[in-house]
């Protein structure tokens, strides 16, 4: 688990740097705790709603797509271009608290915060706001639940990442994917269908690694269980609830796909199979994440591939929502990745008739390449893959250096394959473009035009009656996300002031007599920063705060006393239960 430092331990520091700290306003004040205005009072238009998003599709990567299709399919649009396109969103998210990253551009953490609940945050939070003391945000899946519907989160990367997890889970850092694995065990979603069953195996605690299997705690709830393709077509569709999960971490490329993996639109019929048994509707979450990771390698024919898998589960979705007769589907991208150009040094022309040469992923070939010993073993991995068997010496070398990223010798290889199809690619990382927005049904005119992407959160709720508003509430009432820290005992403590006001008490800073002072109703707390002693209504407590780097931080303890609540630590997920 990765553990949230603010601040490193210190102790040479001024009390001024404190009185600083306590005169004006924090840097990442928390200015956005609720969630933003979605409920409506008319009936709603559509019993079930259908998200799917395009992890990394970007312009580029559709119209990529649609090259192959036209070339090699023999079709002449997608099933996108069928008179779904409605415009296209804004996708940036805001500034990090933990770096030094303006929000510009996303990560799916962020846009997939901003898409399910309707909200803007930081990169790398899970469905919580910004500031030192985060709140979390309630999802459409969240807030459909209390409609009566049922629910369920698909996708082809690991269950508990980014894109999923916004809908059922709340955490500071997205990187805690054990206990996004161990809230969705009681978020009520009836269908989990995607990869990494490790998270589900294991687990931390304080930092130490415990081997624990929750997958029996999802069975004893009513989880009917599968880990591959036949377990999957096993299922019921009367199961009610189903895990599946397909891969330790991401399913497979579709390039490297066995008879065992399931597909994106397999695991989603499913999912359409089970809770549409449901009279009172569902909501489901489609992901095919991979376009994505395709993007980050810059493997150009892997990604084509994802595409045309997320066009056709795209086709499975709208057919079940016209025989429905009363479903809405919007299709969406959290954010580009890779800055795919189609056409590069200047000569107007892409080969597409060679975009359908590779047989796999740059991903099964990794290990393969590693191995290789000589500039002879690299040109047969390479003709026996996509089947050019006339590498120059520079690009043999470029595969045997590696492209100067993690991607190594896969990274090499798919710079000479990118070039030698005449596309390029800005890097590795995601780009700040707005992404298209397609949809069917009533919620097509929501989102129409130039829309940004908490919109399609805003609509989503809107278009079933779910009131965002409410579900908020009643999880900022029970749950608080500080920023913290541990000291060298293992003490978790946090800053006063900002926790402090987040639970309604008065923070004054004394300059003559060096104090903090708290106060809330009848409860008043002193604390002298220069010895750390804590006096509460005048008499000397056991409490002891600590300065560090210029702020006053106080245990758990401290805060229930001020306040008069029982509230604990959930070291796990990393959030003050109230």
């Amino acid at each position: 688990m990765k553990k949230v430092f603010k601040h490193l331990m210190s102790s040479g520091l001024t009390v001024s740097v404190l009185a600083m700290s306590f005169a004006g306003t924090a840097a990442a004040a928390d200015t956005t705790t609720t969630a933003a205005p979605a409920t409506t009072t008319s009936a709603p238009a559509s019993k079930n709603l259908i998200v799917l998003i395009g992890d990394g599709m970007g312009p580029a990567e559709v119209t990529a797509a649609r090259y192959y299709s036209k070339q090699f399919l023999h079709k002449d649009r997608l099933e996108l271009d069928g008179g779904y396109y409605v415009g296209k969103a804004t996708t940036y998210s805001q500034a990090s608290p933990y770096t030094t990253e303006s929000g510009a551009v996303t990560d799916s953490a962020a846009a997939g915060t901003a898409f399910s609940t309707g909200n803007k945050t930081y990169n790398n939070a899970i469905s919580v706001s910004n500031g030192d003391v985060a709140k979390p945000f309630a999802s459409v899946i969240e807030a459909a639940m209390k409609q009566g519907k049922v629910t369920g989160l698909v996708t082809t990367d690991a269950i508990t990442g980014a894109t999923p997890a916004v809908w059922a889970s709340h955490v500071r850092q997205r990187s805690n994917q054990n206990a996004i694995a161990s809230q969705f065990l009681d978020s009520g979603v009836s269908v989990f269908f995607g990869g990494g069953k490790v998270n589900f195996v294991t687990k931390e605690d304080n930092g130490k690694r415990t081997d624990k299997n929750i997958i029996p705690d999802f069975q004893a709830k009513g989880y009917q269980t599968a880990f591959d393709k036949a377990g999957l077509d096993a299922i019921p569709v009367t199961a009610g609830k189903a895990l599946g999960l397909f891969a330790d971490v991401e399913i497979p490329y579709v390039l490297d796909r066995t008879a065992s993996n399931p597909s994106l639109p397999q695991m989603t019929q499913k999912a359409l199979d089970i809770l549409s048994q449901n009279k009172d509707g569902f909501v489901l979450l489609v992901e095919q994440g991979r376009i994505d990771h395709a993007g980050h390698a810059n493997d150009f024919p892997a990604n084509i591939q994802e595409m045309l898998e997320l066009d056709a589960t795209f086709k499975t979705l709208v057919d079940f929502a016209k025989k429905d007769g009363n479903t809405s589907v919007v299709v969406t991208a959290d954010h580009e990745t890779g800055g795919l150009s189609l056409g590069i040094n200047n000569v107007y022309e892409l080969n597409v008739d060679l975009f359908n040469k590779e047989k796999h992923s740059y991903e099964y070939l990794d290990g393969i390449l590693k191995k290789a010993q000589n500039a002879d073993d690299v040109r047969k991995i390479v003709a026996d893959n996509i089947g050019f068997t006339d590498l120059t010496d520079d690009e043999v070398q470029l595969i045997l250096k590696g492209d100067g990223s993690s991607y190594g010798r896969a990274g090499g290889y798919n710079a000479v394959i990118s070039k030698r199809l005449a596309i390029g690619w800005t890097g590795h990382g995601h780009t700040g473009v707005d992404v298209g927005v397609w949809a069917y049904g009533p919620i097509a005119s929501l989102v129409k035009g130039d829309v940004d992407n908490t919109d399609i959160a805003k609509s989503g709720a809107k278009v079933i009656g779910a009131d965002l508003d409410a579900a908020t509430k009643a999880l900022q009432d029970k749950y608080l996300y500080p920023m913290f820290k541990v000291t060298r005992d293992n003490k978790t403590l946090f800053t006063a002031k900002s926790l402090a006001e987040a639970l309604g008490a008065k923070v004054e800073w004394d300059e003559a007599s060096k104090t903090v002072t708290l106060s809330k109703d009848a409860q008043k707390m002193v604390v002298d920063v220069t010895t750390g002693a804590v006096t509460v209504n005048g008499a000397a407590s056991a409490i002891v705060g600590q300065v560090d780097n210029g702020k006053l931080y106080l245990a758990i303890e401290a805060f229930n006393q001020l306040t008069g609540k029982t509230m604990t630590w959930d070291s796990f997920n990393e959030r003050i239960v109230q």
